[in-house]
């Protein structure tokens, strides 16, 4: 069985998870016309507001001790009374299927009880199918589900009461 942990970041570790928003980005390369620089990298401007924004909680994903991805929680909400929000999710290709995903959100969804939203552009499909799976598995109560165009992009955006600690 594979030891799953998820570690907060401290200001040191903001290079690696910098480095890892190149995967991220590719990834969502495929959904969203984002181009590579001339230099093979995504040019990705610096997230230090981002960073900076007290509610903002970086975590690293380890799966048997080895980097796996990252995580971050937010307060970048846009439906109303919703506290937490999933900024970034990224787990890389070969921990996926493997119940990483789902051990991070059911940890999140622990560590910070409240109103939560989810969102994920409309056009990814596996995440569509994994969040239709996982959040009722894990919400405390009813799951109300908007379509939303954010940032011209469309978007299924979830609502719901994480689970109680």
């Amino acid at each position: 069985m594979k030891t799953i942990e998820l570690h907060p970041t401290q200001r040191d570790d903001l290079p690696i998870i910098e480095n890892l928003m190149q995967f991220y980005t590719y990834d969502f390369s495929q959904w969203l016309p984002l181009e590579l620089g001339e230099h093979g990298f995504f040019n990705l401007q610096p997230l230090t507001d981002y960073w900076r924004n007290p509610a903002t909680r970086p975590f690293l994903i380890r799966v048997d001790g080895e980097l796996a991805g990252f995580v971050t929680v937010d307060n970048a909400t846009c439906l109303p009374d919703a506290e937490y929000n999933i900024g970034y999710l990224f787990v890389a290709r070969r921990f996926r299927g493997q119940g990483v995903a789902t051990f991070v959100v059911s940890t999140l969804l622990s560590r910070f009880p409240g109103q939560w939203q989810i969102l994920h552009l409309a056009a990814n499909l596996p995440a569509a199918q994994f969040w239709k799976a996982v959040i009722p598995r894990l919400a405390a109560q009813d799951v109300s589900q908007h379509h939303l165009t954010i940032d011209a992009n469309p978007c299924v955006v979830y609502r719901f009461a994480g689970s109680p600690a």
